[in-house]
């Protein structure tokens, strides 16, 4: 009987055995397509990840080219307005050569000018009543030195030649008084001076005993009679801003230089 049992215990566990055998080979085969399953796992990761990162860096070379097209176009647009610039600048610069050539021409034509306005308003003082002698001497000299001045700009020269036109012009259509010294009957005395205007010009001696009006038409004074001593001191007192403007009666010289 034992001699039976042994070999078949024998027997099953060679069968057990070769039963046991698939099983393992299929665990064994199991696990390796795990382990190959991880490795595609951590290469596709892998991938991935270098995918992403490409793709990251696609769209950032993507945002910085649309970032420089933007400023292209920008600066293709600032550099069309520059060019018109320049081209209105250029433009300007030409208008400004042709101008500081009329310029000069008038500057070369405007000086024999302003001599010939000096000439002519000195000639036309000397024979105007002679009120305020030495202010209006003192200004034309002025304006004779000044012509030859090199400093001054010829703009500044004809405005001041201009302004003493107007001063001029102005006498015309002013009161005024002021004292000065007037030889009178041979003697120099003090005087009141009164002028209306151009169309009379009075004095009348610091007393009041004296008067006299300018005759433009012999160029001396002549003596006025006692009745126009108030209305003298009157239209003195006037001029002086003594009194409110009024009603005055002076005398008028005939021929006058109006």
């Amino acid at each position: 009987m034992k001699q039976n049992i042994l070999p078949q215990c024998m027997q099953l566990a060679l069968i057990a055995a070769a039963m046991a055998m698939p099983a393992l080979a299929q665990e064994n085969q199991l696990t390796d397509v795990v382990a190959a399953g991880q490795k595609i796992n951590q290469s596709a990761n892998k991938s991935q990840q270098k995918v992403d990162v490409i793709n990251n860096s696609i769209l950032t070379k993507l945002q910085q080219f649309k970032t420089v097209n933007k400023e292209l176009d920008g600066l293709n647009v600032y550099n069309k307005q520059m060019n018109k610039q320049i081209e209105n600048q250029l433009a300007e610069l030409s208008q400004l050569d042709i101008s500081m050539e009329q310029v000069s021409i008038i500057e070369r034509q405007i000086s024999p000018l302003m001599a010939r306005m000096i000439s002519t308003l000195e000639e036309f003082v000397t024979l105007d009543m002679p009120f305020l002698p030495s202010e209006r001497s003192q200004r034309l000299t002025g304006l004779k030195t000044m012509l030859e001045r090199a400093d001054i700009a010829v703009s500044e020269k004809f405005r001041r030649v201009l302004e003493a036109y107007q001063v001029e012009v102005d006498y015309g259509r002013t009161i005024e008084a002021y004292t000065g010294l007037l030889t009178v009957e041979g003697v120099e005395r003090d005087v009141d001076f009164l002028r209306i205007g151009r169309v009379s010009f009075v004095y009348q001696t610091r007393d009041g005993e004296k008067l006299g009006m300018w005759q433009q038409s012999s160029q001396s004074w002549q003596p006025l009679s006692g009745e126009y001593r108030l209305p003298v001191n009157k239209a003195l007192r006037i001029a002086r801003k003594q009194l409110a403007p009024d009603l005055i009666i002076v005398p008028v010289a005939q021929n006058s230089a109006e």
